[in-house]
């Protein structure tokens, strides 16, 4: 049976403070007709995968501004795994140097969108990865 809807799993993982820019995606996506659930400030690896599991999403949205995006996403890219959530798209927004993009990519990041991305880029890069998984991705 297909899902109704694209399900995202927004997160602000870490000690980052500032949530405003995830807020931002999240009602984007949400407006784009994606079903969002924000998971707040302040969460862990643990806490985002077991949430992702609990959710059934399709895609998490990790929001890092701290720096701290070399040990956190790895680790969320891990558990994942353990948890055989494999097929779920992980995608990265914030401050992330050019230089650490590859290796993001490489722990299994679809995608990484610095400031500035246009909210319809992102909309686009979601839809096209899941476009043939059984989850809406009309506009």
């Amino acid at each position: 049976m297909a899902k109704e809807k694209i399900r995202v799993l927004v997160a602000k993982p870490g000690l980052d403070g500032h949530d405003r820019g995830a807020k931002v995606i999240a009602r984007a996506l949400r407006d784009a007709g994606m079903e969002v659930i924000y998971t707040g400030l302040r969460q862990t690896p643990e806490m985002i995968v077991h949430a992702a599991l609990e959710e059934d999403v399709d895609v998490i949205g990790l929001s890092i501004l701290s720096g701290a995006h070399n040990a956190i996403v790895p680790r969320v890219t891990e558990l994942l795994r353990q948890n055989h959530l494999e097929d779920v798209l992980v995608i990265v927004g914030g401050i992330i140097p050019d230089q650490d993009v590859e290796a993001l990519k490489k722990a299994g990041v679809a995608g990484v969108f610095p400031p500035g991305t246009s909210m319809d880029e992102i909309v686009r890069f979601i839809r096209a990865q899941l476009s043939g998984r059984g989850v809406s991705a009309a506009e």
